[in-house]
């Protein structure tokens, strides 16, 4: 299996990720996020894309988790996809930004009650010497809103990547891997180039 080019990596993106999401893919929408801190340690995560665009790829998390430190500390990062089912990868690279306040409210309501009372009461990325202390926090927190809307939280928010390289990568036999790179050279302007496997 191979493929030709778009124009514009996002219509190619589009075709590739709806194919995914009408499959038996069981996580679709995972990603792995890659960031860096300050001080160049790299760390690497799945996160779920919640949505996409030509503005970028999107996610939500605890500001407060390693990830929203270092992205704050270091506003880059880098996204794969990975569709084994589809034999299929995408790679992208650009710089983050932070979504406005009322997308990560939005986003939080549409979760299930019990997501939005844990992520409440989840210190992310932080040591957890006893998981009954997490329990009764729960616990206490499901008492606060009970019979009433959970609101969001101020660390919880919104990030949007911002490509700057996206790559398309499609296995073949023999090694002899499908690979095109786009990289923006200017506003909705992209280089595309084929890569060796």
């Amino acid at each position: 299996m191979t493929f030709s080019p778009e124009e514009d990596p996002f219509d190619l993106f589009s075709k590739w990720y709806k194919a995914v999401l009408n499959s038996s893919c069981k996580q679709p929408t995972a990603m792995t996020l890659a960031t860096c801190s300050k001080d160049c340690i790299p760390s690497a995560r799945m996160v779920l894309l919640k949505g996409y665009g030509e503005e970028g790829f999107v996610f939500f998390t605890n500001i407060n988790s390693r990830k929203g430190k270092e992205l704050i500390e270091n506003p880059k990062a880098a996204l794969v996809f990975h569709w084994t089912e589809f034999s299929r990868q995408v790679r992208i690279e650009g710089e983050v930004k932070f979504l406005n306040s009322k997308k990560a409210e939005e986003y939080f309501s549409s979760r299930t009650r019990d997501s939005q009372i844990s992520a409440w009461c989840s210190k992310q990325s932080s040591v957890l010497k006893n998981w009954q202390d997490f329990e009764q926090a729960i616990a206490l927190k499901e008492k606060e809103f009970y019979n009433t809307r959970v609101s969001s939280p101020d660390f919880w928010v919104g990030f949007r990547v911002i490509p700057k390289v996206i790559e398309f990568w499609q296995e073949r036999e023999h090694r002899r891997h499908t690979r095109f790179r786009y990289t923006l050279i200017g506003k909705g302007t992209w280089k595309v180039e084929q890569l060796y496997p």
